[in-house]
């Protein structure tokens, strides 16, 4: 594995993921988009960390734990966020979802 091939799958995953959050009208799938780029960018953090000059510090495992913490809080909340909108109107449809619209 090269550096260039890492990061080739890493934006392919990350266009999947911005397509799936931007294109979907699913409140779930929407979320799974956003984590397909988050771990985007964690295989960035590991891949930029394995080919650095000192691979020895352990800086981009510990980006990495911080950006994995970071994604569970955000799932957690999302998916509250997406229970309790669909307990209120019963759909889970984002262009249904217009109430909050100013």
């Amino acid at each position: 594995m090269t550096l260039d091939s890492l990061l080739l799958v890493s934006a392919a995953l990350f266009a999947i993921g911005l397509a799936g959050a931007l294109l979907r009208r699913n409140a779930i799938l929407v979320l799974v988009g956003i984590e397909l780029m988050l771990n985007a960018a964690n295989l960035n953090f590991i891949a930029f960390w394995r080919f650095s000059a000192h691979p020895e510090a352990f800086t981009g495992v510990l980006f990495l734990l911080f950006s994995i913490a970071v994604a569970a809080a955000e799932a957690a909340v999302g998916l509250a966020l997406i229970i309790a909108i669909h307990r209120h109107y019963k759909t889970a449809n984002v262009d249904r979802i217009d109430r909050m619209k100013g």
